[in-house]
Protein backbone atom coordinates (compact mmCIF):
# COMPACT_ATOMS: atom_id res chain seq x y z
CA UNK A 1 0.00 0.00 0.00
CA UNK A 2 1.20 3.42 -0.91
CA UNK A 3 0.56 6.69 0.93
CA UNK A 4 0.06 10.18 -0.79
CA UNK A 5 0.17 12.77 1.76
CA UNK A 6 -0.69 16.32 0.09
CA UNK A 7 -2.14 19.84 1.14
CA UNK A 8 0.73 21.37 3.49
CA UNK A 9 1.50 25.17 2.65
CA UNK A 10 2.62 28.31 4.32
CA UNK A 11 0.06 29.85 6.52
CA UNK A 12 -0.64 32.87 9.27
CA UNK A 13 -0.90 32.32 12.65
CA UNK A 14 -4.97 31.44 12.96
CA UNK A 15 -4.93 30.50 9.47
CA UNK A 16 -6.45 26.76 8.53
CA UNK A 17 -5.30 23.88 6.17
CA UNK A 18 -6.59 21.00 5.57
CA UNK A 19 -4.39 17.53 5.05
CA UNK A 20 -5.41 14.80 2.53
CA UNK A 21 -3.55 10.95 2.42
CA UNK A 22 -4.79 8.90 0.19
CA UNK A 23 -3.99 5.16 0.16
CA UNK A 24 -3.75 2.80 -3.03
CA UNK A 25 -5.06 0.24 -0.93
CA UNK A 26 -7.29 -0.62 1.76
CA UNK A 27 -5.77 0.35 5.82
CA UNK A 28 -7.12 -0.18 9.27
CA UNK A 29 -5.89 2.83 11.51
CA UNK A 30 -4.88 6.25 10.04
CA UNK A 31 -2.57 8.56 11.58
CA UNK A 32 -0.96 11.57 11.17
CA UNK A 33 2.32 12.43 12.78
CA UNK A 34 4.39 15.63 13.15
CA UNK A 35 8.14 16.48 13.02
CA UNK A 36 9.56 19.47 14.08
CA UNK A 37 12.84 20.37 12.99
CA UNK A 38 14.92 18.43 15.47
CA UNK A 39 12.77 16.73 17.10
CA UNK A 40 11.61 13.01 17.06
CA UNK A 41 8.46 12.38 14.88
CA UNK A 42 5.05 12.42 16.99
CA UNK A 43 1.65 11.29 16.87
CA UNK A 44 -1.25 14.03 16.10
CA UNK A 45 -3.85 12.63 15.45
CA UNK A 46 -5.43 8.76 14.68
CA UNK A 47 -8.68 7.70 13.65
CA UNK A 48 -9.40 3.92 13.59
CA UNK A 49 -11.46 1.94 10.65
CA UNK A 50 -14.35 1.94 12.64
CA UNK A 51 -14.14 5.77 13.37
CA UNK A 52 -12.86 6.35 16.75
CA UNK A 53 -10.56 9.22 17.10
CA UNK A 54 -7.72 10.11 19.27
CA UNK A 55 -6.20 13.44 19.40
CA UNK A 56 -2.83 14.17 21.60
CA UNK A 57 -3.14 17.26 23.49
CA UNK A 58 -1.78 19.81 21.94
CA UNK A 59 -4.22 19.92 18.85
CA UNK A 60 -7.31 18.82 20.79
CA UNK A 61 -10.27 21.22 20.03
CA UNK A 62 -8.15 22.69 16.94
CA UNK A 63 -7.82 19.37 14.45
CA UNK A 64 -10.35 17.09 13.44
CA UNK A 65 -9.32 13.81 11.72
CA UNK A 66 -11.99 12.15 9.24
CA UNK A 67 -11.77 9.17 6.96
CA UNK A 68 -13.82 7.96 3.65
CA UNK A 69 -12.97 4.61 4.14
CA UNK A 70 -15.05 3.63 0.52
CA UNK A 71 -11.58 6.28 -0.91
CA UNK A 72 -9.31 5.23 1.62
CA UNK A 73 -8.35 8.10 2.30
CA UNK A 74 -7.86 10.37 5.56
CA UNK A 75 -7.85 14.56 6.02
CA UNK A 76 -6.27 16.45 8.69
CA UNK A 77 -8.53 19.74 9.43
CA UNK A 78 -5.95 22.08 10.93
CA UNK A 79 -7.89 25.24 12.27
CA UNK A 80 -6.49 28.20 14.86
CA UNK A 81 -2.73 27.13 13.46
CA UNK A 82 -0.10 28.33 15.65
CA UNK A 83 3.92 28.47 14.88
CA UNK A 84 4.37 25.99 16.83
CA UNK A 85 2.33 23.28 14.62
CA UNK A 86 5.11 23.72 11.99
CA UNK A 87 6.73 20.93 10.79
CA UNK A 88 6.69 18.04 8.23
CA UNK A 89 3.46 16.05 8.24
CA UNK A 90 3.06 12.51 7.78
CA UNK A 91 0.49 10.14 7.52
CA UNK A 92 0.43 6.64 8.41
CA UNK A 93 -1.75 3.12 8.12
CA UNK A 94 -2.14 0.03 9.21
CA UNK A 95 -2.09 -2.80 7.55
CA UNK A 96 -3.62 -5.07 10.74
CA UNK A 97 -6.57 -5.43 11.89
CA UNK A 98 -7.29 -2.48 14.79
CA UNK A 99 -7.80 -3.66 18.51
CA UNK A 100 -11.29 -2.58 19.49
CA UNK A 101 -9.06 -1.65 23.33
CA UNK A 102 -6.76 0.76 21.96
CA UNK A 103 -5.63 3.46 19.88
CA UNK A 104 -2.47 3.50 18.04
CA UNK A 105 -0.12 5.91 19.12
CA UNK A 106 3.29 5.31 18.40
CA UNK A 107 4.75 4.97 14.82
CA UNK A 108 6.15 1.49 15.10
CA UNK A 109 2.16 0.67 15.27
CA UNK A 110 2.10 1.75 11.80
CA UNK A 111 2.69 -0.04 7.97
CA UNK A 112 2.73 2.43 6.10
CA UNK A 113 4.15 5.96 5.35
CA UNK A 114 3.21 9.30 3.00
CA UNK A 115 6.18 11.07 1.85
CA UNK A 116 5.36 13.98 4.17
CA UNK A 117 3.92 17.24 3.22
CA UNK A 118 5.43 20.76 4.88
CA UNK A 119 3.35 22.70 6.85
CA UNK A 120 4.68 26.51 8.40
CA UNK A 121 3.08 29.06 10.09
CA UNK A 122 4.65 32.21 10.69
CA UNK A 123 3.43 34.41 13.57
Amino acid sequence: VQLQASGGGLVQAGDSLRLSCAASGRTYTMGWFRQAPGNNRAIVATIKWAGGTWYADSVKGRFTISRDSAKNTSFLQMNSLNPEDTGVYYCAARGRWDSPTRYYTEATDYDYWGQGTQVTVSS
